[in-house]
């Protein structure tokens, strides 16, 4: 019944690690390049798919990628996987608290930086033709959402990795920075639930549809960020709890495939689901067990899934063939000055020097992993067409690497991120002290 052919599974694994050592390889060359991974993961697909392979050896490519009818539904999957664990990792890394001397700060960046660029973005569909880049739903309410939401969001996971690799995640800056992008994208989300709703209802676009859809949605939200915590501490520990007692990491999939698919009965978006998992998850544990789960997930996640599923974002780009360079530009620069100058201006009105003002400008234009969802979840409703999608994931692309480049750019002169990171202590990150420490014992051992 769920079986597959030996040839045709010894291709898809064939395929599969391919696929897995490129992302794995350019991803490594990225980093060493001081770019963020995520890109390199991405260029992969693209060498491996019709932008590069598909175009030079279309016979290679469709003998590795689609050589069965069943392939395409078995990477699928990888894929979904991946994006459901991205956006469950995206979750354990909400803040729901500032400090009491940043919170005007935060406050007042997540209003400029979600509602002016949100507004800005809608009234843009008005000067281009939405028409060009809709999807097989013809929702042109959806896409105006979606393109919305493309000029205000931003990266928890890539800007949680830059500061990383930058060893600051203990700054004040970043502290503050990921704080934002927690609830910033949270409210964004939100928005893309209600694209979702209004693609899921087959019935035409009325107040009533919207209305119902925002209800669902924040009743949702409240259920998985007051209820469903309450709920975990009480129930997590018990004698009687046999789910927890025989798998401590499996017990909290089973809450992320759980919620995720609640999300999707209720025409919310699984992929909410499964950001609303990771929230509920990180307020419903102490902190030595969520250090567990968090570091349990994070080595399944990104050991296999991310990584795949990054690189079967750029499989599906066909940037030879399905993708407005021109537009792109355009929409590029759109984009970045329309948050940056928002962002700093923010800044400017509470008082932050020029300095910070750029800096925090710079850090909430990088769109990363969520614009790369927000595209292949628009992608796959309908919403948008391959050539937007392409546009898109490139504009992630590019506005993650500028982010990482303009902080690397400040810290390489010496200059603090913000006032109160002025003596600052570069650390290494986790990985690189495992590394260090792999090797002084492989020495040792030599």
């Amino acid at each position: 019944m769920f079986s597959l052919a030996g040839g045709d599974l010894t291709r898809f694994l064939f395929g599969m690690v391919v696929l897995l050592a490129a992302a794995n390889l350019l991803g490594y060359i990225a980093e060493r390049l001081a770019i963020p991974r995520v890109i390199g993961e991405v260029a992969g697909g693209l060498l491996l798919g019709p932008t590069c392979m598909g175009f030079l050896f279309p016979s290679a490519f469709h003998w590795l990628y689609l050589g069965f009818s069943s392939e395409g539904s078995l990477f699928g999957l990888v894929y979904q996987l991946g994006m459901i664990l991205l956006l469950y990792n995206a979750g354990l890394k909400f803040q729901s608290r500032f400090e009491k001397s940043d919170v005007k700060t935060g406050v007042a960046i997540i209003i400029g930086s979600t509602a002016i660029p949100f507004v800005i973005g809608w009234l843009s569909t008005y000067l281009f033709d939405p028409a060009q880049f809709l999807g097989p739903a013809h929702s042109v309410v959806a896409l105006k959402i979606v393109v919305a939401i493309s000029i205000a969001v931003t990266s928890i996971p890539v800007i949680s990795k830059i500061f990383s690799d930058l060893g600051i995640m203990h700054s004040r800056f970043a502290k503050i920075v990921i704080a934002i992008a927690g609830v910033h994208d949270l409210i964004l989300w939100v928005a893309l639930a209600v694209a979702s709703s209004i693609v899921a209802s087959h019935n035409g676009i009325n107040l009533w549809i919207i209305t119902k859809s925002l209800i669902v949605t924040f009743a949702f939200l409240i259920v998985c960020i007051g209820v469903v915590p309450w709920m975990l501490k009480r129930v997590n520990t018990k004698r009687a709890n046999l789910l927890f007692r025989a798998s401590f990491l499996g017990y909290f999939l089973v809450i992320l495939f759980a919620l995720s698919d609640i999300a999707g009965y209720l025409n919310v978006d699984v992929m909410y689901g499964a950001l609303m998992a990771g929230i509920a998850t990180k307020f419903a544990l102490p902190a030595k067990l969520f250090k567990r789960v968090e570091s349990g997930v994070k080595e399944i996640s990104f050991a296999f899934f991310i990584p795949l599923y990054f690189a079967i974002v750029g499989l599906q780009l066909n940037l030879a063939k399905n993708f407005s360079v021109g537009f792109f530009i355009l929409y590029l620069l759109f984009a970045t000055v329309v948050q940056s100058v928002v962002v700093y201006l923010t800044c400017r009105v509470i008082k932050r020097d020029k300095l910070t003002s750029v800096n925090f400008a710079a850090a909430m234009n990088a769109r990363g992993g969520p614009g790369i969802v927000l595209s292949t979840v628009a992608y796959s409703l309908g919403i948008i067409n391959q050539n937007f999608f392409a546009i898109l994931v490139m504009l992630a692309l590019m506005t993650s690497w500028m982010a990482g480049a303009w902080l690397r750019y400040v810290l390489h002169k010496g200059k603090p991120l913000m006032p109160g990171d002025e003596h600052l202590v570069i650390e290494k990150s986790q990985e690189e002290v495992r590394l260090d420490t792999l090797s002084a014992t492989e020495l040792a051992e030599t």
